[in-house]
């Protein structure tokens, strides 16, 4: 069912338009990913469709009877106004309907006469019916499981709205929007402010939605779980594409090199009728010429196609370090009674990628302080590697003067070698160029700060390089961008992320933090982590960190007794768990290198060589399959 629908929507600023003659529709269960370069118009076009804002010229439609809810950035709220009574309060017409059922029902029961009675009666069954049919008498329930969801502990509940940060008043507006329920919902960034574990809830609540959705969104990952369409804001236009964000980006390219062919080869023969005509306009030949002149003014001119490019990124090239660029061994550190970690230990081998991830809070940025010597760990050991040079990216940018111009503050002041062009090489390798290298920091986009503190790294020879959310003030490409210049480094990463699908393409070596004390390592990416973690719930398993003193949650007790399945048979021989692990991180490897050794060029030149590999790949996999399996059943029946 059409629930929206735009047509030839057009809007600028100063003569400089955002969109022009934009169309487009939104159906019911259409869950649509809203992606584009910053400032493209994106929260320009939601603030249209809002109402909010007004379009230059074109027109919005919303169907009849449908309802339409955007994400508000902020709210303020009366003073003494609970959590738990502001999202239910997404449900007022709905409350108002009960109360309105309850006065029919009264007037009903004291009803005498028969056709007061008989007129009574059809309203409140036309009235019970609409409160079944929205679970009217299961509201308070609904409330609960969603704010819940959100990452609200009980207690939370009857809090006064004004003690929370902005953050968490930002998720409470979430919870009313996604209990409101509205025909179409305007998403801009919901799972801003919001960690791991409670955007893996939103995605799996958004996904299972029969409403119209239209969501802006930087996270990839996001975008991939909860999306089967996606809109791109790009060169004025919105170009739609079937599918989640991993669909879009294969499309995306599959169209840009069909349009590029397409133009190349219309000017192909433009050129040569061009030719002919240049060469032909007179004599014998020219009514020939005259004619295909004729052709020429009928032809539809293809423009060169674009596409939404990132900026360059690229580090320079590092001097070799040890073959391990750190030790550690039970790494432990407290705060009085707060354990962010305990007993964790790991090797960063020399070209590794680490990635750290957890909730808030948890010690990710206190656990790079530790490895850089800043801080000391309550009990364990950590040894740097021999000729690690390290360089720090903190997630405040605080690496940059922001008094000084872009060129000066990236400019080491111990280094006679720079020249003023190699520095301006420098920075355009990192999309910084122009007026852009004069302009103060304070004065730059939090995309350019960022990418101005990656180039200061590598001007100083940083052959670790340590990020902490490096991905805040990127948009998607700039995203892209980075990915590819980490993988390309010929040093070390150690990188401190939420974005999971950052994670998922750069890092080889994962610690994930639980933010109760807990700690694991994982010899993967993020995907590898998901996988265990998928298959730990299907077996029953508690992580690290979990509330063990919960009888049911343990599988002991009563409870527990009461609702655990029977134990499966065995289908593997027994192993323990850390030897089935430490084979997945082989194979892993071993698949690893296949697929890297199937994208050199020489490769494709030895048929035979060819064939063995992509056996070997296929072999490889499979026998990682059989792997998390026995992992899967040593967690379940090893006791």
């Amino acid at each position: 069912m059409l629930l929206l629908s735009c047509t030839n929507l057009s809007r600028g600023y100063d003569a400089t338009p955002l969109f022009e003659d934009v169309s487009f529709e939104i159906h019911a269960g259409e869950r649509v990913g809203f992606v584009g370069p910053n400032g493209a118009g994106k929260t320009t076009l939601i603030r249209i469709l809002a109402g909010i804002d007004e379009p230059d010229s074109g027109k919005v439609n919303l169907h009849a009877g449908a309802r339409l809810g955007l994400l508000q950035q902020e709210a303020t709220f009366p003073p003494g106004r609970t959590v738990f009574a502001e999202a239910k309060s997404a449900f007022d017409e709905l409350l108002a309907t009960q109360k309105e059922f309850e006065r029919v029902a009264e007037e009903l029961s004291r009803a005498t006469e028969e056709s007061q009675h008989k007129q009574l009666a059809a309203k409140f069954d036309r009235l019970n019916e609409l409160l079944r049919h929205h679970d009217a008498f299961e509201l308070d329930h609904k409330v609960e499981n969603v704010l819940t969801g959100l990452g609200f502990k009980p207690p939370d509940f009857t809090r006064d709205l004004n003690t929370f940060s902005g953050g968490q008043q930002r998720r409470l507006l979430l919870a009313k929007i996604l209990l409101a329920a509205p025909d179409v919902m305007l998403l801009d960034e919901p799972s801003n402010h919001l960690d791991i574990d409670t955007t893996r809830w939103l995605e799996n609540y958004l996904a299972q939605q029969p409403e119209g959705m239209l969501v802006v969104s930087h996270d990839r990952y996001f975008l991939d779980k909860v999306v089967n369409k996606i809109f791109e804001l790009h060169d004025r236009r919105i170009t739609s594409y079937p599918g989640n964000y991993h669909q879009y980006v294969r499309l995306r390219e599959e169209r840009y090199e069909r349009r590029l062919k397409e133009y190349e080869s219309q000017r192909e023969y433009i050129e040569k009728q061009e030719e002919y005509i240049r060469r032909a306009h007179y004599g014998q030949l020219a009514k020939q010429a005259q004619s295909r002149v004729k052709q020429l003014e009928k032809v539809e001119v293809i423009d060169k196609p674009t596409r939404v490019e990132g900026p360059r990124i690229a580090f320079r090239d590092v001097s070799r370090s040890g073959d391990v660029v750190f030790h550690t061994e039970d790494l432990t550190k407290r705060y009085g009674d707060k354990v962010l970690f305990e007993n964790l230990s790991f090797d960063v081998p020399r070209g590794k990628r680490l990635g750290i991830m957890g909730p808030n809070g948890c010690g990710k940025t206190t656990l790079l302080r530790i490895l850089l010597g800043d801080e000391e760990p309550t009990s364990g050991l950590v040894q740097r590697g021999h000729l690690v040079f390290p360089g720090y990216l903190d997630q405040h940018l605080k690496l940059l003067a922001e008094d000084k111009t872009v060129i000066r503050a990236v400019w080491p002041d111990d280094d006679p070698t720079q020249t003023e062009q190699k520095m301006r090489d420098l920075l355009g390798s990192f999309g910084l160029q122009g007026e852009t290298v004069e302009q103060q920091v304070k004065s730059l986009s939090g995309g350019e700060r960022s990418r101005a503190a990656l180039a200061k790294l590598t001007v100083n020879g940083a052959n670790l390089l340590i990020l902490d959310e490096p991905t805040n003030h990127l948009d998607i490409w700039a995203c892209d961008s980075l990915e590819e210049a980490i993988k390309a480094f010929e040093g070390t990463a150690i990188v401190v992320s939420h974005d999971r699908y950052f994670l998922n393409r750069v890092v080889d070596l994962l610690i994930v933090l639980d933010g109760a004390g807990g700690s694991e390592v994982v010899y993967g990416n993020y995907e590898t982590f998901e996988l265990l973690r998928q298959a730990r719930e299907k077996a029953g398993y508690i992580a690290p960190g979990s509330d063990r003193s919960d009888p049911a949650a343990a599988g002991t007790g009563p409870a527990g007794d009461a609702n655990k399945p029977a134990k499966r048979k065995r289908k593997f021989p027994y192993r323990k768990v850390p030897a089935i692990e430490a084979d997945i991180a082989t194979t892993e490897a071993k698949v690893a290198s296949l697929e890297a050794a199937l994208q050199t060029p020489d490769i494709y030149r030895d048929a035979n060589r060819l064939r063995q590999t992509m056996a070997d790949v296929e072999a490889a996999k499979n026998a990682l399959a059989l792997l998390y399996q026995h992992w899967e059943e040593a967690l379940e029946l090893n006791g």
